[in-house]
C-alpha cells in the first residue's frame, strides 16, 4: 500500500496540511494516513472541552478525538475515500518517524508551525526535526 501521511495538531498549520496532503493523495491516487500525537494539552484546548471532571489524561484522549475527526472529515470533504486515523502517544517527533517507518509511508506532511509555536521557537520546531530524521520525503507547509 502506497501512503502519505499527514501530522494533524488542530491548528491552522495543520488543517493547511491536511488540505495539501489531501490533495497530494489524490493525484498521486494514494491512501492518507492521519495522525495525531498526544503529549499534552495547552491551556486553550482544556477550555475548549466540556467541563465534565475528567481526568488529564481523558481530556487529552477527547482533544485528539476531535482533532482526527475534524480532520477526516475535512479529506473526506476533498474528495478522499481511503482514509486511516491513528493517535499515538509520547514525543511528537519520534512517533512521527516512528509510524512513518513501519507503515513504510511514501510521504510525510507536516504544518510548518503548530500549536506549541513557543516551544517550537525555543526547543525547535517538529517540523525541523521530521525534516531531519524522516525514512522519506517530507512536505513542509506554511
Amino acid at each position: 500500500m502506497t501512503n502519505i501521511m499527514v501530522a494533524t495538531d488542530g491548528s491552522k498549520g495543520a488543517c493547511r496540511a491536511i488540505d495539501v496532503a489531501a490533495d497530494l493523495a489524490r493525484a498521486l491516487s494514494c491512501d492518507l494516513l492521519i495522525v495525531t500525537v498526544a503529549d499534552r494539552l495547552l491551556g486553550e484546548e482544556v477550555r475548549q472541552l466540556p467541563h465534565t471532571g475528567a481526568s488529564p489524561s481523558d481530556l487529552l484522549e477527547a482533544f485528539t478525538g476531535q482533532t482526527l475527526k475534524a480532520a477526516e472529515a475535512r479529506a473526506r470533504e476533498l474528495g478522499l475515500s481511503r482514509i486511516e486515523v491513528r493517535t499515538c502517544w509520547g514525543d511528537v517527533t519520534q512517533c512521527l518517524i516512528d509510524l512513518a517507518t513501519t507503515t513504510s509511508a511514501r510521504m510525510i506532511v507536516v504544518g510548518r508551525r503548530g500549536r506549541g509555536q513557543l516551544a517550537g521557537l525555543l526547543l525547535g520546531s517538529v517540523s525541523h526535526k521530521v525534516v531531519s530524521l524522516a525514512p522519506c520525503a517530507v512536505v513542509v507547509v506554511p
